[in-house]
Order: structure tokens, then C-alpha cells, then sequence
């Protein structure tokens, strides 16, 4: 079986677009895939560009991407 990645690639800019696409705060789907505003925040600008598996599971659930 094979295992997941550690940690997945994230692209900021597009995780942006879509939240923008969509109408929703930062806020709002920092709250909707549990995370912190700030580290969404820091995805988007491209400061942060990794993220865990579960916390990137729980933003595309939140993003229904």
C-alpha cells in the first residue's frame, strides 16, 4: 500500500483565485477547513508553500475543490 505524501506542494495564487471565485473570506474558509486566517494568509502570498496532509485535505474539503 502505498503511503501519502508527508507534506503536499501547495499553489497560492490559485488557492486565491478559487476563494475569490467563490465570494468567501479568508476567515470563512480558514473557519469552514480549520485552520488559522494567518496560515491561509501566508498560502495564498506564497510565504507558507507546503501544508500536512490532513490540513490540505480539509482546504480542498472546504474549497470542494
Amino acid at each position: 500500500m502505498e503511503r501519502p505524501p508527508a507534506t503536499y506542494q501547495v499553489h497560492g495564487p490559485s488557492l486565491r483565485k478559487e476563494r475569490m471565485r467563490q465570494g468567501r473570506s479568508v476567515q470563512e474558509v480558514a473557519d469552514t477547513a480549520g485552520i488559522d486566517r494567518s496560515y491561509l494568509q501566508r498560502l495564498e502570498t506564497g510565504t507558507r508553500k507546503r501544508m500536512g496532509p490532513q490540513r490540505y485535505i480539509r482546504l480542498r474539503t472546504a474549497l470542494k475543490t
